[in-house]
């Protein structure tokens, strides 16, 4: 039984949930934490890190037949609906409201981390991803980022890779 005077990891604070994370497995170097400028949008983000947007991860949570999916793509795509329902074996998805995406992953739209989430969310990897050694993904907050190897960032969000992106309008 758990003690009662320790918090487990979803119900601390969002970025002390990624924190722990990447520390229970040796990663707490990759988390970066912003004081002074807010890397909500991909632009803002590959900006405060110095890297190209395609690098930063997006983490889109979709509706497909009442059922909450996790969208990994890179943040110089948009995601393919179309796709990710016929990978669900459903006909249509909708993008989640804030209520649906926090009760999907337990973070909210802006911070959405591929860490630390409920073991029976649909995980999808976008395919155009693997262009990139290094990575960077939501650190639970919109002022923090985690810079990640592509390989261990997919092997730890243990989701599936495939085409689920088409490329931005400019």
């Amino acid at each position: 039984m758990t003690d009662p005077g320790i918090l487990s990891p979803r119900t601390k604070g969002s970025l002390e949930r990624v924190r722990c994370f990447l520390a229970e497995r040796g990663l707490e170097g990759g988390l970066l934490e912003f004081e002074d400028r807010s890397t909500k949008t991909c632009d803002l983000a590959a900006e405060a890190v110095g890297c190209e947007v395609g690098q930063i991860v997006k983490s889109l949570v979709f509706v497909a037949d009442a059922r909450p999916v996790l969208a990994l793509v890179a943040g110089d795509r948009r995601g393919d609906g179309r796709a990710i329902a016929a990978l669900m074996g459903g006909d249509a998805v909708r993008f989640a409201d804030a209520e649906t995406v926090r009760a999907a992953t337990g973070y909210a739209i802006g911070g959405v981390s591929p860490f630390d989430l409920p073991e029976d969310l649909v995980v999808l990897i976008d395919d155009s991803l693997e262009r990139f050694d290094t990575l960077y993904t939501a650190g639970g907050t919109p002022a923090s980022m985690v810079r990640i190897d592509r390989t261990v960032l997919f092997g730890l969000a243990g989701g599936r890779v495939a085409r689920i992106s088409h490329e931005s309008a400019s």
